[in-house]
């Protein structure tokens, strides 16, 4: 089925646009209309996603190689972006990955590096953005987790960065509303992309296997498809898969029951990595 074009004439930015869940994401965009800026670290991947999309879907689709940790390097993503496509409608801050791992064998860098990515990589894009997305009324997208509603163990330093992220999502809301901005924060479940195979440093093992089972990942597609219509409709917050809708209605529902699985699992060894993640 061709995908309407809800999105026709409008710019969306994408950071972590070269893999996973910002890849689908971009496509999604292109799909609906959109000219694209896509942001991420790997070069090569954004320009062959940049090809593919303006020749698969007769959009523009701008490649800029950006990594979210410096300061210097987003403000001049985001500043091309607008340069080379006019506006921008559409911010999604998608880029991070987990660090986790039992405690005792954590230390304070391995907290700093996950918040740089995950919370001050988010921050550096919304403040690069908010002008035009504030001259637009445009809307804003934070990719938080499952693990922003609820912390397990072994994820002490990527569950910080999510509460943060959603935190930060919640307090935007009100303080952008004004401004005609729209926040939306997305909080994903298993997602089939490449999160789990990515280590506490940030270096991914295209050949370590999934700890996930398959039939509990969502497609990234589908996943994409649900957080395009949260944004156009623009909602306050969208939880991906059933399994994470239903972990984050037992948290805030029945604690004593989810404090209970989680000293169970606390005992198990899958349970001491980042790998047991709900995203």
């Amino acid at each position: 089925m061709r995908a309407r074009k809800r999105f026709a004439g409008k710019v969306a930015l994408v950071t972590g646009a070269s893999a996973g869940l910002g890849e689908a994401l971009a496509r999604r965009f292109a799909q609906e209309g959109a000219d694209v800026a896509l942001l991420a670290r790997r070069e090569g991947r954004l320009a062959k996603l940049a090809r593919e999309l303006s020749e698969a879907h007769g959009v523009k689709a701008l490649p800029l190689p950006c990594d979210v940790t410096a300061d210097w390097e987003v403000t001049s993503a985001v500043r091309q972006a607008v340069q080379g496509l006019g506006r921008l409608d559409v911010v999604v801050a998608n880029a991070g990955f987990g660090v986790g791992g039992p405690a005792f064998e954590l230390t304070v860098d391995d907290y700093r590096r996950q918040m740089e990515t995950n919370v001050f990589g988010v921050l550096r894009i919304v403040y690069a953005t908010l002008p035009e997305l504030a001259a637009r009324g445009g809307s804003l997208a934070m990719v938080g987790s499952v693990n922003g509603h609820l912390a397990l163990p072994g994820t002490a330093p990527y569950a910080m960065s999510k509460f943060a992220v959603r935190a930060l999502a919640e307090t935007l809301r009100y303080d952008l509303a004004p401004h005609g901005i729209s926040v939306t924060h997305i909080s994903p479940g298993f997602i089939d992309t490449e999160i789990r195979r990515v280590d506490n440093q940030g270096r991914l093992h295209p050949g370590r296997v999934d700890p996930v089972p398959a039939w509990l990942r969502m497609p990234p597609e589908t996943a994409a498809a649900q957080i395009a219509d949260a944004i156009l409709r623009r909602r306050a917050e969208k939880v991906l898969t059933r399994l994470g809708a239903l972990a984050v209605w037992l948290e805030r529902n029945l604690p004593s029951l989810m404090a209970w699985a989680k000293r169970r699992m606390a005992g198990r060894t899958e349970w001491k990595s980042p790998e047991g993640a709900l995203s």
